[in-house]
């Protein structure tokens, strides 16, 4: 029996998970149009591979990973590439970023397909990320980063997540219920990359079904899967707090589980890597719980690029809609258009009504009660931190670790004067990467400025010591001709003069040279003189061709 641990803080908000258990995970009808976006991961986005009028193939790659951290693309069903533009996508910013938009066939013609029986990690990493497989639990991190820890690093325990902590989401528990089996192959590779001794999957008894479907599969693995059935509260899905419960590591917010030897998955992530090496079956779709304010919520697997709209169509959303939410009601955020495409980290879709997301009510002054602080897993002082953000003392916000908060909105959640801390602190965090970035713009402008005063004065004295050396070669050229001793003294210091005029116009000799340091006229005269024995030889050199 595996000991589990407590983490700081956590809430319980109302689940509203049942209604979208109660039917199976229904496949999505084929779009006409799909809109895939080049860049649905952590990292350098994918470069496109395609052209308009290109036809494409389900399962054909679009775009390739380009950099070291970043995830191939793939076409989601046979047809013909429309456009590669700029399109509108599923992000808080409500801006647009680059998508292949593929007229859809209607025949599901597949590429030719080699599932993979390999047993060297590395080709298996390479085919994770030749398919474009990221983590479906939220990070879209790419997997095959993960899965390659490093000769340094022993991976003692693979977690893998089923949790899903937070309300209405329920992709994760249908996705257990329904295909343990193949949860449990990719967990099985996914340990056979990393090498770990242990494999514990850690899900909430909220999900009794999903626990025994799990158990049930663990017992026909050759690896050894221990299930673990972990207490109901929220956010204890998040990885490190998973990791805390499950193993009693408590890992910093400047660190990562990977420096305990620990590494965490999620199961829709383990379920994406058997598909791919088992079925050479590229990162095309995904489930997705579409609830709320629609007549029949439901999870579906829907192909990566549908409209959202469609999804939210088939479900029978209701016309007293009042806006969307991408992912949960505290972590999620609105959904600009309900046109945008559906990615691989939209787990979740939320049509809002005023009776299930009534109007936050006016905030409040703060009271300084302390229940944000008891709430918050991350054991920070949320009501410190609202009033160093609200008066933009953005020093003192980080010196009380504003950048450890995971914004999980527990603090938000029990607040008695309702006020949106979590927005807050996004505020801040947003004005110190801001702040910084303008810092390290001054930063390179100044050094550049710097470094083109320094080129100007070294070709100064670059011009000047290539005109002394001119000078000396003249004198000994003529030294040797044996000048005569009968120079015009006169007329060399009027042709000093004028050098000496020409030079402080060039910016060699500086024009408030009477105050100088008596070292910068000493530098000068000896230039000066050189000047001089220059114009005495040429004067002579004038004498003798008369």
């Amino acid at each position: 029996m595996r000991t589990l641990y407590k983490f700081n803080g956590g809430v319980h908000p109302p689940q509203h998970k049942a209604e979208s258990t109660r039917q199976p995970i229904l496949a999505a009808p084929l779009p006409a149009l799909l809109t895939v976006p080049l860049q649905q991961h952590i990292g350098a986005p994918a470069k496109a591979l395609v052209r308009p009028g290109d036809r494409v193939l389900k399962g054909q790659m679009i775009a390739r990973a380009e950099g070291n951290v970043s995830a191939a693309v793939h076409a989601p069903t046979s047809g013909t590439v429309r456009t590669v533009e700029m399109r509108a996508v599923p992000h808080p910013s409500g801006l647009r970023d680059l998508c292949v938009e593929i007229e859809v066939d209607g025949e599901e013609r597949w590429i030719e397909r080699r599932p993979l029986d390999a047993n060297d990690p590395g080709v298996l990493r390479h085919r994770l990320r030749e398919s474009g497989v990221v983590g479906l639990g939220g990070a879209v991190f790419p997997s095959f980063i993960k899965l390659n820890p490093g000769n340094r690093q022993k991976i003692q325990t693979l977690v893998i997540n089923g949790a899903e902590c937070e309300p209405y989401i329920t992709c994760d528990d249908m996705l257990m219920r329904e295909r343990a089996d193949e949860i449990v192959q990719g967990i099985a590779l996914m340990r056979y990359m990393l090498n770990a001794q242990e494999v514990v999957v850690g899900i909430e008894d909220n999900k009794p079904e999903a626990i025994a479907a799990m158990r049930a599969a663990a017992t026909q693995s050759d690896a050894p899967i221990e299930v673990v059935t972990v207490p109901t509260i929220y956010p204890g899905g998040g990885a490190k707090q998973l990791v805390r419960v499950l193993t009693g590591i408590e890992v910093a917010a400047d660190a990562r589980s990977l420096d305990f030897g620990v590494q965490c998955f999620n199961v829709a992530t383990a379920y994406a890597v058997h598909r791919a090496v088992h079925h050479d079956e590229p990162a095309l779709s995904r489930i997705v719980t579409i609830t709320g304010n629609v007549a029949a919520p439901r999870n579906y697997e829907a192909l990566i690029g549908t409209p959202i709209a469609e999804l939210l169509r088939h479900a029978g959303e209701k016309p007293d809609t009042t806006g969307h939410l991408m992912g949960g009601p505290m972590m999620g955020f609105d959904l600009p258009a309900t046109g945008v495409p559906l990615t691989k980290a939209t787990n979740c879709v939320i049509a809002k009504s005023r009776a299930l997301f009534p109007p936050a009510p006016a905030a409040l002054p703060c009271i300084r009660c302390g229940e944000c602080a008891r709430a918050c897993p991350a054991d920070l002082q949320p009501m410190d931190l609202y009033w160093f953000a609200k008066s933009r003392n953005f020093g003192k916000a980080q010196e009380f670790a504003l950048f450890d908060c995971i914004e999980c909105g527990c603090c938000s959640y029990v607040c008695p004067s309702h006020i949106p801390l979590v927005q807050y602190f996004r505020f801040a965090k947003s004005e110190i990467h801001a702040r910084e970035k303008e810092k390290k713009a001054a930063d390179t402008a100044r050094e550049r400025h710097e470094f083109r005063l320094f080129r100007i004065e070294r070709e100064k004295h670059e011009r000047a010591e290539r005109l002394a050396q001119k000078a000396t070669e003249k004198l000994a050229t003529l030294q040797a001709e044996a000048p005569s001793a009968e120079t015009n003294a006169k007329q060399a210091a009027i042709l000093a003069a004028i050098e000496r005029a020409q030079a402080k116009k060039a910016g060699i000799i500086p024009r408030n040279i009477d105050n100088l340091p008596p070292e910068k006229l000493a530098e000068i005269a000896e230039i000066e003189a050189r000047r001089a024995q220059m114009a005495a030889m040429a004067q002579t050199k004038d004498s003798k061709a008369e």
